[in-house]
């Protein structure tokens, strides 16, 4: 069974990238040596690898790189902080928001 990662870079400005491989070590790899130079990562070197998890579903981590990517800067940093009760609170409030 293929094993598909959902992570998150750090880059040198500060923003975060989220992303989706079925290869981290490599794509790891590709955005530390800004491999494509019209990549987001690529004018934002050095890029950190902060978070990333791990899925047999292609499907489901697909979904995931989406859901993440509209969240706000306070919202990633609470995944990557692993702080679950500040993340609730924030979803929380975007829900209450709509």
């Amino acid at each position: 069974m293929k094993t598909y990662y959902v992570y998150i870079l750090e880059c040198s400005d500060k923003t975060n990238y989220t992303g989706v491989t079925n290869d981290i070590e490599r794509r790891l790899l590709e955005h530390i040596s800004g491999l494509n130079p019209e990549s987001y990562t690529s004018k934002r070197r050095p890029v950190k690898l902060v978070w990333y998890t791990e899925t047999n579903d292609i499907n489901f981590a697909l979904e995931k790189e989406k859901q993440i990517k509209k969240w706000s800067k306070a919202k990633k940093t609470a995944l990557i902080n692993e702080d679950w009760e500040n993340l609730i609170q924030l979803a929380k409030k975007i829900n209450y928001k709509k």
